[in-house]
């Protein structure tokens, strides 16, 4: 979240940040600072109040000292009633502070200069493309039906035993998808990534790390009987390793990488734009994650898209960058890359990866700091990036690999999946 110093030093430009992502924030914004107003106000009448009850401590045991019963008893009879005014004076000391939390946290991030501005996806601006377009005949298939005619998912039997967007990977299907993940986090470790195995399930407390919680309840798949949820990206649990941490400088940066199965219930999604693995309940991804100080933190970003591009590369699939526009991007985010490739079948670009820097706003939840060389604690950087996501990919690989002889596999791929064509 925002932290409070920076809606205070300057609240019109918060605000005029704010409407950049579409957010009027001028209501919220003023009592935010109402309330802290007001906070102030009763934290210097209990300061005041603490220091008056301290000198009339002192000025009892003296007037014991002098035998002075009667102003003992007037001092003691003061001390019950400050005491008393103090009590309903934290009280709502304490409703300030928890008042002030719940509006900040439903603060959306600040977009950062280089945000352009815009109201949806359709003003999202293309900063570069590259790879080779595939050449494919007019009655090239898509990947659903490329995976019923060489039996590589089946959506079917997802639907009878889960429901919709819970695909069943078969033999070869199933064998592409290890090595995808294989080679993602192979690649991701030669780029100087810890890898980590995370849990699956986190609690509220690491949505609210992250900021999954409070903005995106209806997306996540919540377990009641434990209060446990299932996570949407592996960014939740690896990012929330750091929270309530201080770490010493010299340590930063943090880089880690993470497989894992993320879930989302993707509520309203419907229509032939979500068919077969373009949108899915449950999917696999590797995510990249890195902890940075501030001054760090958009060299690391550029590295991190460079890294994204390079799988890509790899792949023989066509991509472009989108810098996304205020009004396409998600609540906690400072700046967000989207990579899409091009589904030759579709004829259509498809989403495989977001990049985003959060700067602050992440760690100000989390309570993720560094001690600098001034002794003090300061508020770290947090990014993280898919690298990448499958199910697009999948589908991307599928269509535009297509041959009459088969689906041909990328030769980075072959060493994980012992085939170097799926026939």
């Amino acid at each position: 979240m925002l932290t409070l110093q920076t809606i205070k030093e300057n609240p019109q430009f918060v605000i005029e940040r704010l409407a950049v992502k579409g957010f009027d924030g001028r209501a919220v914004i003023a009592e935010i600072l109402e309330i802290d107003a007001e906070r102030r106000r009763l934290q210097a009448k209990c300061d005041s109040d603490a220091s008056e009850l301290k000198k009339l401590a002192a000025s009892i045991g003296a007037l014991m000292k002098q035998g002075d019963k009667e102003g003992a008893e007037a001092a003691k009879a003061k001390v019950a009633e400050i005491k008393g005014a103090t009590k309903g004076l934290q009280d709502r000391l304490e409703e300030c502070e928890r008042k002030s939390v719940e509006l900040l946290l439903t603060v959306p991030n600040l977009p950062c200069a280089a945000v352009p501005e815009g109201k949806s996806a359709a003003d999202n601006v293309v900063e570069q493309t590259g790879g080779p377009m595939p050449e494919l005949p007019v009655d090239a298939l898509p990947h659903w039906e490329l995976a019923r005619k060489y039996n590589l998912i089946d959506f079917e039997m997802g639907v009878k035993v889960t429901g919709a967007g819970f695909p069943f990977y078969i033999g070869k299907g199933a064998r592409l998808q290890r090595a995808l993940i294989q080679f993602f986090l192979d690649q991701a470790w030669e780029a100087g990534y810890v890898e980590v195995e995370p849990p699956f399930v986190v609690n509220a407390a690491s949505g609210y790390g992250t900021g999954q919680l409070p903005d995106k309840e209806g997306q996540m798949y919540h377990v009641t009987v434990d209060d446990l949820y299932l996570i949407p990206t592996a960014e939740v649990p690896v990012t929330n390793m750091y929270r309530d941490v201080i770490l010493p400088q010299e340590s930063l940066p943090r880089k880690n990488c993470a497989y894992s199965p993320c879930w989302r219930r993707e509520a309203g999604s419907y229509g032939k734009d979500v068919r077969g693995l373009n949108r899915l309940h449950q999917f696999d991804k590797v995510e990249i994650v890195r902890i940075e100080k501030p001054e760090n933190s958009y060299a690391a970003l550029e590295e991190m898209k460079d890294h994204v591009r390079g799988l890509l590369e790899k792949l023989g699939l066509p991509w472009h960058i989108l810098r996304l526009c205020g009004g396409d991007m998600s609540f906690t985010s400072a700046i967000t890359f989207d990579f899409e490739v091009w589904s030759a079948a579709q004829q259509r670009w498809l989403e495989v990866s977001s990049v985003s820097n959060f700067e602050t706003y992440q760690a100000n939840r989390l309570k993720c700091r560094y001690r600098g060389d001034d002794k003090k604690t300061h508020l770290c950087h947090t990014l993280n990036g898919s690298a990448l996501a499958l199910p697009r990919i999948v589908a991307a690989l599928l269509e535009n690999n297509q041959t009459p002889e088969g689906i041909v596999i990328p030769e980075c791929l072959r060493k994980y999946t012992g085939f170097d064509i799926i026939d």
